[in-house]
């Protein structure tokens, strides 16, 4: 199968949808498809290479605008291409335009990964384009029931849609360096006593959803560490709050760390916090991750999928958003009661090895691909 994914950024930038491109891409290359995936360059050039088996065209970058990458010369090499299927990843609006009005494949294929949020004014002129699209594209996937049924534009396609949840390579994440797990709470232990104390883990791009902001004011009530491991456009608004809520000396911003110490961070914590504040954050990866590694969860109730993902009660606890006090509230909750807490560890691992596996996620995403291409021309 000539396989093509269209989005706007790829590895080495930083992401869910990049990341869970890179997978996808990468393991149905390994199963014999031919696979390219293109997005916009960093640049004004245009460039080609092959990645681990992945035909990856990074299209000239003429500038940016409201996070959405502009290119004049993404649309000219869509045009170029002849696969059975284009795999589209909403939202970029120039590349769902793009094949709308340029592509050539047999089939298109959708996944409805977020909606639009902060930009509601590109939203309102986009909106009509966004309903022609969605009603073209032979298949919609969403990796949740959460996100398709509370999505205003997906819930018109309801029939259209088939739920596949994002699937991660597990392994990575279920065994890590015992030494340097060990070395990272004690380098992040307690400062008074000099024992570890507890720690709690936030991983992922430090944007406004992202609610940081709500877990730092949380820390003026926990008596806990905090390791923020990742980088962006909020850190140095997040590390002034730290300073001024008093919380600087726990609150420990530690930038990207390698993938391969990754594993060791969420096997270090007592407690992973992903306490997002906006529908942008649609799934969380990053949840999958620390479930992989035995860590139980706090997440809030945003009606996405990161509620699908974490099980209120069973894999950790949910929390409305935007609220300081509700995070503290569940965090000293949970550690206080090390054997709720590492039962709902043993949860999270299993629903993780039940649900959120990256073959699962291929062989189903293979079948959607097969579905399609199997019925005739219209």
């Amino acid at each position: 199968m000539n396989i093509l994914h269209l989005y706007k950024d790829y590895p080495p930038v930083l992401g869910g949808i990049e990341n869970h491109i890179k997978g996808l891409a990468e393991a149905q290359a390994q199963r014999g498809h031919q696979v390219t995936v293109l997005v916009t360059g960093l640049d004004h050039h245009t460039r080609g290479s092959v990645e681990n088996g992945v035909r990856v065209i990074r299209a000239a970058r003429l500038a940016q605008v409201a996070s959405t990458p502009l290119s004049l010369s993404l649309p000219r090499l869509l045009r170029r291409q002849r696969p059975d299927i284009t795999h589209l990843h909403f939202p970029y609006p120039l590349g769902e335009v793009s094949q709308w009005l340029l592509g050539r494949a047999r089939r298109t294929v959708l996944s409805y990964h977020s909606d639009v949020v902060r930009q509601a004014f590109i939203l309102r002129l986009y909106a009509p384009l966004l309903r022609c699209v969605l009603r073209r594209v032979d298949r919609i996937i969403a990796a949740t029931p959460q996100y398709r049924d509370s999505s205003r534009f997906l819930q018109p396609y309801r029939d259209k849609c088939v739920l596949i949840p994002y699937g991660i390579d597990l392994h990575r994440f279920q065994e890590a360096d015992a030494a340097l797990v060990a070395a990272i709470r004690q380098r992040h232990g307690s400062a008074a006593s000099g024992e570890p104390g507890p720690l709690l883990l936030f991983v992922g791009r430090l944007r406004y959803y992202k609610g940081l902001s709500y877990l730092i004011q949380a820390m003026a009530h926990v008596p806990a560490t905090l390791l923020v491991v990742g980088s962006g456009p909020m850190e140095r608004e997040w590390r002034q709050l730290a300073a001024a809520t008093g919380v600087a000396d726990r609150v420990h911003f530690l930038g990207d760390v390698e993938d391969a110490a990754l594993p060791a961070y969420y096997h270090a914590a007592d407690l992973f916090v992903l306490p997002a504040s906006q529908r942008s954050e649609a799934f969380g990866i990053v949840l999958v991750e620390a479930m992989a590694s035995g860590t139980p969860l706090i997440s809030t109730e945003l009606g996405t999928g990161t509620s699908y993902v974490n099980r209120h009660g069973e894999t950790g606890l949910v929390v409305p958003p935007r609220d300081p006090q509700a995070l503290a509230a569940a965090i000293n909750e949970l550690l206080a009661d090390d054997e709720r807490r590492q039962a709902m560890g043993h949860a999270a691992r299993a629903r993780a090895e039940a649900e959120f596996s990256l073959p699962a996620m291929v062989e189903r995403v293979l079948e959607v691909y097969e579905g399609v291409l199997q019925t005739r021309d219209q």
